[in-house]
């Protein structure tokens, strides 16, 4: 029975073919590197960030300034995601 990452991964690699699994390792270095850096970054800072786009998306809409607003306040989705996503990051890594 499949049960951890591992297992998977193993799985995964198994099925594939070896141009693939060629391709899969070469992905896994540089991810890696990314969640290594991004992961120092401390959850908080996403959130800071996200209220602050919203907090300046909202005085923009206040000025009157509607397409900067709406361009600022785009931006809180994606910080929040990635917030989210370094917190899963750090969550899986082996301590």
């Amino acid at each position: 029975m499949v049960t951890t990452y591992e297992d998977v991964s193993e799985k995964v690699e198994e099925m594939m073919p070896s141009s693939m699994t060629e391709k899969h390792q070469q992905e896994d270095v540089v991810t890696t590197n990314i969640e290594r850096v991004t992961s120092k970054v401390p959850s908080g800072v996403f959130l800071g960030l996200g209220i602050a786009c919203i907090a300046a998306s909202a005085s923009l809409a206040l000025a009157g300034k509607t397409k900067q607003a709406n361009f600022v306040g785009m931006w809180v989705p994606t910080i929040l995601i990635m917030g989210l996503y370094n917190k899963l990051v750090k969550q899986h890594e082996p301590h």
